[in-house]
């Protein structure tokens, strides 16, 4: 390819960066990033204290079982008290920031035992039975 060619590559991919750029700076919703510790428009996300108060740890989709230990659990991956430890019997609030789905919690694995249902957009603590008594959690679409 001759230097001619070679700048005209040149400049199409600088092109195509800037509308890129353009793009990416202009507003336009991005999917949410499950794990990385913030709760984000569409995820379920579970708190290690009342109130959202604590690490978080975000999701996108149903999990059947948090895992009962380190290295192979869910954990609480926001800032704050909890953060690292493993999510399973350490919830004690929620907020459901999905538009098209309710999500359950189950108190056991497997999505079985007692439940606390939360609302597309709804936060609240845990109840009495539910508080750090928390296993699987299933995303249910309206």
């Amino acid at each position: 390819m001759g230097i001619i060619g070679k700048r005209l590559v040149g400049a199409a991919l600088a092109i195509a960066g800037s509308v890129a750029l353009v793009m990416s700076s202009t507003g336009v919703a991005t999917a949410a990033t499950p794990r990385n510790g913030v709760c984000e428009v569409g995820e379920f996300c579970l708190y290690y204290g009342a109130s959202k108060g604590g690490s978080l740890s975000d999701f996108n989709g149903s999990i059947p079982n948090y895992g009962d230990s380190l290295p192979t659990c869910y954990v609480f991956t926001g800032a704050g008290t909890g953060r690292g430890e493993c999510v399973k019997n350490n919830a004690g609030s929620a907020w459901n920031r999905t538009t098209a789905h309710t999500v359950t919690v189950y108190y056991n694995s497997g999505y079985l035992g007692a439940s606390q249902t939360f609302g597309a957009g709804q936060t609240a603590n845990f109840n009495s039975t539910m508080w750090d008594n928390n296993a699987s959690h299933r995303f249910i679409a309206h």
